[in-house]
């Protein structure tokens, strides 16, 4: 009859154990691209004479993310996460910051494609224009990438929290 009976210590991963474990090693790599993304969309230029520039959302949802994840790795890290509602509540986590980077994701790709285009109608751009598109390229796939990582997290501890 035990063996029927699963707590969610058997489930989720406490301590070390997890750098080891799929999906808590996509911790680091959610860290590191999601790192990037802010400090690479810290270092374009946000134009103030543009009222929609969606490059406040695309911080907001980077920093907030990159905050949660910390955070949520710590409770791992410490073994807080030994209740029952733990399994749902990474599931739940994990697809709410894979839809709040896929709408920062595409607000920075338009951002980057609108200038982009502005910058094709210019023949010769100068060399400060070129260095900040290049860091919006650099972002948006950045970006793209940290978004799958959380979708890939997203998947995985839905398969756990399933199995559990």
């Amino acid at each position: 009859m035990s063996r029927m009976a699963s707590t969610s210590a058997d489930v989720l991963p406490t301590g070390s154990r997890i750098f080891t474990s799929i999906p808590d090693i996509f911790f680091i790599p959610e860290f590191v691209f999601g790192g990037l993304v802010w400090t690479l969309v810290a270092s374009t230029l946000v134009d103030p004479t543009v009222s929609a520039n969606p490059l406040g959302w695309v911080m907001f949802v980077s920093i907030f993310c990159f905050v949660m994840t910390t955070l949520w790795f710590f409770i791992f890290a410490c073994g807080a996460n030994q209740g029952g509602i733990w399994p749902s509540l990474d599931v739940a986590y994990h697809f709410v910051a894979v839809l709040l980077y896929l709408s920062a994701s595409v607000a920075l790709a338009y951002v980057t494609v609108m200038l982009g285009t502005v910058a094709s109608a210019v023949p010769v751009l100068p060399p400060s224009i070129l260095k900040i598109y290049r860091l919006d390229i650099a972002a948006v796939v950045m970006s793209h990438l940290t978004t799958l990582l959380y979708f890939l997290h997203a998947i995985f501890s839905a398969l756990r929290w399933k199995s559990s």
